[in-house]
């Protein structure tokens, strides 16, 4: 599952949701494979690996810009994610 995982390209909305799916299937399966098991540790360590992305891309030579990405659109999907039923 975890190979699934981080190899999966994402191009769309729809990728974006099947890639949340899976993911929240790995956590259900596999807590304990998670470092930051918790809702608190989770997003304090988001909001850190977002910051530190452009480094990621660097060191592993991809080209991609973090600041090309639409992320709005991701703030409202978490934002939603909130309060949908």
């Amino acid at each position: 599952m975890t190979d699934e995982l981080y190899s999966k390209q994402i191009t769309s909305r729809k990728d974006f949701v099947e890639f949340l799916k899976l993911l929240h299937k790995y956590y259900a399966s596999k807590p304990e494979d998670w470092e930051n098991n918790t809702l608190e540790s989770f997003l304090e360590a988001l909001s850190a690996y977002a910051d530190d992305i452009p480094k990621y891309y660097k060191n592993t030579k991809q080209d991609r810009s973090p600041e090309t990405a639409d992320w709005q659109v991701f703030a409202d999907m978490l934002k939603g994610a909130i309060v949908y039923e």
